[in-house]
């Protein structure tokens, strides 16, 4: 039978630092809802270490999510991966937190607002994204404007976004301004809370 688990090298190098933010910034349990979970490969490191919390994956692929399910069997706390497009109806889900690990820059624009709308109407407290971004005032690194460049011309609708235009989106449905967390390979991680 074939392996059905996909493999990121960039999910193997950046899930180790990631984990470091989800343990800074989440609760010790609840229930975290991944948006795009790839390969699977996040999902299930992250719920190795963090027992508390029961993980619920999502990916819009097929061949991603049976990936997924492959990479997290054996885990109790991961239930079964979800078919979720950001940008369409999201299923009723209930979470303590949200996180999108690099979608916001290969996805059409019309994504981060439907992220945004989807992560509120799960009642979720925290929501965290991690990628590149371009800041106002901040040089961008030299490598990430190729990426950006690389990108756009994969698909005119893809591109690093800016974290001021991400806030304001955020904010929209009631997430308050987020704190930026510098992360390895000129990324970054934003924690958003709900306002108030």
């Amino acid at each position: 039978m074939t392996d059905p688990r996909i493999s990121a090298p960039s999910a193997l190098r950046n899930r180790g630092p990631i984990l470091e933010v989800l343990r800074a910034h989440l609760p010790k349990s609840g229930t975290l809802l991944e948006i795009a979970s790839g390969t699977g490969e996040h999902v299930s490191h992250f719920a190795a270490h963090l027992p508390g919390w029961r993980f619920q994956p999502s990916d819009p692929d097929a061949e991603r999510r049976a990936s997924i399910d492959a990479w997290a069997a054996g885990l109790a706390n991961v239930a079964p991966a979800i078919d979720l497009d950001v940008t369409g109806v999201w299923p009723a889900l209930r979470a303590d937190a949200v996180l999108c690990v690099n979608m916001i820059h290969i996805a059409p624009w019309a994504a981060t607002p439907g992220l945004m709308r989807g992560a509120a109407a799960t009642g979720a407290g925290v929501l965290i994204t991690y990628g590149p971004y371009i800041r106002e005032g901040v040089a961008t690194a030299e490598g990430n404007l190729a990426f950006d460049a690389d990108l756009r011309a994969r698909d005119p609708s893809w591109g690093l976004r800016s974290v001021e235009d991400v806030a304001r989106e955020a904010a929209l449905v009631g997430f308050a301004a987020p704190l930026i967390v510098e992360m390895p390979a000129n990324n970054l991680c934003l924690v958003f809370r709900r306002a108030g």
